[in-house]
């Protein structure tokens, strides 16, 4: 498993602080694009007020994941507080964000950021406020990646059901469970065949892949007017799942970050124990269409989302199957984290627990106060790594 996370960078009051350049040449003593240290790496992302962390390498299991990860949360986490009085908050969008309070990487790399400035709105809430938790999957042989593609092209619709942490944006609560995933599906409307309809077309073969996913989309940019930079990049795809061949993955970008690495590592567990099961399983293999209604079920309702899945109604029926799956399949060690899971399932996900949580607190106080008193818990289960319930 190869984790990739993404952190706004708060001060006390919760506000963002488009610093993440600073940080870097504060840690290290010039403006790089990532900080390696021992186990994990550390860096910028699109936007200067968040953070990236991610592993130097796949871990086989998930408890060095959980301690690796961990110990750079707690690494980044001091080194912030020390010298600028900041911390690291997780969840899927920054609650309380306005467009105009943070900017874009300006330093190397930003020439991509340019092109896509080019042809896309950038000052929009789909590419300066959404924080995903990324899941790297290895495969072998091309056959092995074909269908791990596919399995989780019929999974992803159901994963943000589980693992939604996006309820809010601009201080007020939203109708959608997944405001992040909304927002995502939208950010590049003007060339639609970059992200799809973000559930992936099943493939037959890295050939197709090649020709209908990503040179589709790169002849859509070249009309556009986009250079070289992000042609035929198969970073450019924004599907929920999308091959990363530079690494022989699959890199899985359907789940919003939560709250703590724990929580991640759970997420992640869930992913990879219910895989194997499928894997041995031969489940059938949904239609597309079907898979992307339900997806737009799920961003609206999450769990509750009324779904035409096989295995039942609802989204939390489909997840619990998914569920027993990962369990009948999973490792000693991973059975340690999907007790998470299941309680996800069963009070509901990080986005539906925050929604709680800030509306029984408005009860007493104004929703802003509330909202920060909220995500100010939530910057501790951060640092200390516990999950919030």
């Amino acid at each position: 498993m190869g984790p990739e996370h993404e952190f706004s960078l708060v001060d006390d009051a919760l506000k963002p602080l488009p610093i993440a350049d600073q940080v870097i040449k504060g840690y290290c003593g010039k403006i790089m694009n990532f900080v390696e240290l021992p186990g994990f790496t550390f860096g910028k992302e699109m936007q200067l007020h968040v953070m990236e962390l991610k592993a130097n390498a796949p871990f086989q299991g998930p408890r060095v994941f959980e301690e690796t990860m961990q110990k750079g949360v707690t690494t980044l986490a001091a080194f912030l507080k020390q010298r600028y009085g900041a911390h690291l908050l997780g969840a899927g969008m920054h609650p309380l964000l306005k467009l105009d309070e943070t900017g874009i990487w300006t330093h190397r790399h930003s020439k991509i950021y340019r092109e896509y400035g080019k042809i896309f709105n950038l000052q929009q809430h789909g590419w300066l406020n959404i924080q995903s938790f990324h899941l790297n999957l290895p495969y072998q042989k091309e056959a092995d990646g074909v269908l791990l593609h596919n399995l989780l092209a019929n999974m992803c619709p159901y994963l943000p059901a589980v693992s939604a942490s996006s309820p809010i944006y601009e201080g007020a609560l939203h109708g959608k469970v997944d405001n992040r995933l909304a927002f995502y599906k939208a950010n590049q409307q003007e060339v639609p065949s970059i992200s799809g309809d973000v559930v992936p077309e099943y493939i037959s073969s890295f050939d197709m892949y090649r020709k209908d996913v990503i040179g589709r989309y790169s002849r859509d940019l070249a009309a556009a007017g986009a250079s070289e930079t992000i042609l035929f990049k198969e970073w450019v795809n924004s599907r929920g799942v999308i091959f990363r061949f530079d690494r022989s993955a699959l890199e899985v970008r359907m789940m919003d970050e939560q709250e703590c690495v724990k929580s991640d590592v759970a997420l992640s567990c869930f992913v990879r124990a219910a895989l194997r099961g499928l894997i041995s399983g031969a489940p059938e293999l949904l239609p597309h269409n079907l898979l992307v209604c339900d997806f737009n079920a799920v961003l609206d309702k999450g769990l509750d989302a009324e779904v035409q899945n096989p295995y039942g109604p609802t989204a939390r029926h489909v997840c619990q199957h998914l569920f027993d799956v990962a369990w009948q399949n999973a490792t000693d060690e991973e059975k340690n984290y999907l007790p998470l899971v299941k309680r996800r399932l069963e009070e509901g996900n990080l986005s539906d627990v925050i929604r709680q949580k800030v509306l029984k607190r408005a009860q007493r106080t104004d929703l802003t106060e509330a909202i920060t008193d909220v995500y100010s818990t939530l910057i501790k289960c951060l640092e200390a790594n516990k999950p919030y319930f």
